[in-house]
């Protein structure tokens, strides 16, 4: 296995589906230490009816085009040559000066440059639909106005929508398509190599050669098994619009390069792809452990075809599974009762009472598993954080920290002995419970941990938090490697004592960018995900925050939980169809009346569709106030609605 620390493909094996610049993608790859096998997936063909370009000729020099919108500079050149025979080229090119003008990317900017037009504006990366859309908005209002679009293979959808929703009318020009090539060998080989697990890394520079490359496999009916050789394969796609393709197709994205250019994304990813070629095949490992039953005495588990593991192995169910965060909560009686003998703290490290409020809400729901009663915060008193729990306000850390010195106080756990009682609780909680019903662990992630740690409790702001964060990057990776570590050997004890899966909550995540959780938080995830036992899958959940999504499924997670500011149809697409997904009613719908909460929950339910892997749950805990036969309500409805 190639060492993580070499900075060049290392004779990896990377596949390639560029067309035009076939040559050069070779010639970069082997420039870095790689194997290039590369295979053109497309070409470009002349539409053969070319009158719609001739009439967008003629009203263009009629003055009956108002702005014009160039997408590719192959586009452009084609485009002319087919007006050429009909229109005088020169009358085109002048009317074209008389209108607004707009260019994609660089690419048409340079040919219009070459015809001596100077675009009137020109779209910031990374070009796709939306920053058009946005440019357009901020700088050419479109309503009333008629836009002619030159497009290119196929027609983007999405941008026309958005441009007819503002008002314009919209004029397609389309002047060629994509065909696969006139030698489909290469590319066939290509399928076979990645069915076959014989290729390391596979570079897509667009989303056509994506269609293209499953097209060639359905026709060698081979299309079942590319798909289960990329989940063995780094995938690298350039940009956002392929990358929205791969995820339609099911396909995972590993890496992204930061600029959309064929030669960053080689060098940039040859300096990363022998430690992301070893992620990957850990990923696929544990994907075979969890499809593996284990045998206990002989027999597989009633919990392992429970309809929760199966929706975490994105299996066919025979109901939509459904469990709460929360479940076993104040909003229940029995809880209350119990609680008004002790503290919070005091019922945590009592497993015997632990187990008794998780089965009772199980056995009065009827939910689909059942999640330890504890709390993401008990892992810090062995670390050194002085924690309790006070009536109205909630944990509170009384030794915070504040400064880069504090760090060095934090204990690195290298064991869990000290805290065996959770160990203790996900033991009588297994034993206590109907075989039937998984049990799931779960710790706080890393950043939400270290949010408490900083603030010493809840905040809104996140003031001292993101202050060390910022100004002090050395602490806070240190703190949050001693966090991550700690973390994965809580999470594996956990499943030793018998749970099957586990879910990691970032409850305060959302409180930042995308661009600070890639540097700040994703690298210590996924070194969670990498370190936890391949036998149990892992619940990754957040909140606050749908733009994170992309990055949460990058730093990894069997099943990814969202909470309710997205629609769960958009978050799924967002985050891959190789994963299952978790949620995502709003807790508070449970407040209302049956006919809402029905109607509500229907809404997540179609959204999911018949996919599997869904698993319905709330965007976050069950609320205090909540009656308890709503939720009863909620849970029989999705069982029912969803039955087969």
């Amino acid at each position: 296995m190639p060492s993580a620390t070499i900075t060049d493909f290392a004779q990896l094996r990377i596949a390639a589906l560029e067309s035009r610049r076939c040559t050069e993608m070779a010639q970069l790859i082997k420039k870095h230490n790689g194997i290039p096998l590369v295979s053109p997936s497309l070409r470009e063909v002349a539409v053969a009816e070319q009158r719609p370009v001739i009439e967008f000729a003629n009203h263009l020099i009629t003055g009956q085009i108002d702005a014009v919108l160039f997408l590719t500079g192959v586009g452009i050149r084609q485009m002319l040559d087919h007006i050429e025979r009909h229109v005088d080229r020169q009358r085109v090119l002048d009317a074209l000066c008389d209108v607004k003008t707009i260019v994609r990317g660089p690419k048409p900017l340079a040919v219009l440059r070459e015809l001596g037009i100077t675009p009137s504006l020109q779209v910031p990366e990374p070009n796709t639909w939306r920053e058009v859309l946005a440019t357009l908005d901020a700088h050419l209002p479109v309503a009333n106005l008629v836009v002619a679009v030159q497009e290119y293979g196929v027609p983007n959808v999405s941008l026309i929508a958005g441009l007819e929703a503002r008002g314009a009318r919209v004029v397609p020009v389309q002047v060629y398509r994509w065909a696969l090539p006139e030698d489909v060998g290469p590319l066939e080989e290509n399928v076979r190599r990645i069915a076959s697990a014989e290729v390391d890394a596979c570079l897509f520079t667009s989303a056509q050669q994506a269609i293209h490359l499953f097209e060639v496999a359905e026709g060698l009916q081979l299309a079942s098994e590319l798909h289960q050789g990329l989940r063995r394969t780094v995938v690298a796609s350039i940009g956002p619009t392929t990358s929205e393709m791969l995820r339609k197709l099911s396909i995972a994205v590993d890496f992204e390069p930061s600029h959309g250019k064929m030669g960053q994304l080689v060098s940039e990813l040859a300096t990363v792809a022998n430690s992301l070629v070893m992620r990957k095949r850990t990923v696929h490992d544990k994907i075979v452990a969890l499809s593996t039953p284990p045998a206990i005495d002989g027999k597989t588990p009633a919990w392992y075809e429970s309809p929760f593991m199966k929706a975490c192995r994105r299996e066919p169910v025979p109901h939509t599974p459904i469990w709460l965060m929360r479940q076993a909560g104040r909003y229940m009686e029995e809880y209350r009762a119990v609680r008004a003998k002790m503290s919070f703290l005091e019922l945590c490290k009592n497993p015997a009472l632990c187990s008794e409020v998780m089965c009772t809400a199980v056995e009065r729901l009827g939910v689909d598993a059942a999640i330890i009663f504890s709390d993401l915060l008990p892992i810090l008193e062995p670390m050194g954080m002085e924690l309790e729990f006070t009536a109205g306000d909630g944990p509170k850390i009384d030794n915070p920290l504040r400064e880069a010195t504090d760090v060095d106080r934090v204990i690195e756990l290298e064991n869990v002995d000290s805290l065996g009682f959770v160990m203790e609780t996900v033991a009588c909680t297994r034993r206590d419970l109907p075989e039937e019903i998984p049990v799931i662990g779960f710790a706080g992630a890393p950043f939400t941990l270290a949010s408490y740690a900083i603030e010493g409790g809840g905040s809104r702001s996140f003031l001292h938090t993101k202050t060390l964060m910022y100004r002090e990057s050395a602490a806070w990776h240190e703190l949050m490697q001693r966090l991550s570590r700690s973390i994965v050997l809580y999470l594996n004890a956990q499943i030793s004592a018998g749970a099957q899966a586990v879910q990691l909550f970032d409850s305060w995540v959302g409180c930042l960018s995308p661009a600070d959780y890639r540097t700040y938080v994703l690298p210590h995830v996924r070194s969670i995900v990498e370190g936890l036992a391949p036998t149990a899958p892992l619940i990754h959940f957040a909140t606050g925050n749908p733009a994170l999504l992309p990055l949460m499924a990058e730093a990894g997670g069997d099943v990814i939980g969202v909470d309710w500011r997205i629609d769960l149809a958009d978050a799924w697409q967002t985050v891959g169809y190789d994963r299952a997904l978790q949620g995502n009613l709003d807790p508070l719908v449970l407040m209302a009346d049956r006919d809402t909460i029905r109607s509500r929950a229907q809404e997540v339910l179609q959204a999911a569709g018949t996919r599997p892997g869904h698993i319905f749950n709330l965007g976050h805990g069950v609320m205090p106030q909540t009656p308890v036969d709503n939720v009863k309500y909620l849970v029989d409805f999705v069982h029912e609605a969803t039955s087969t």
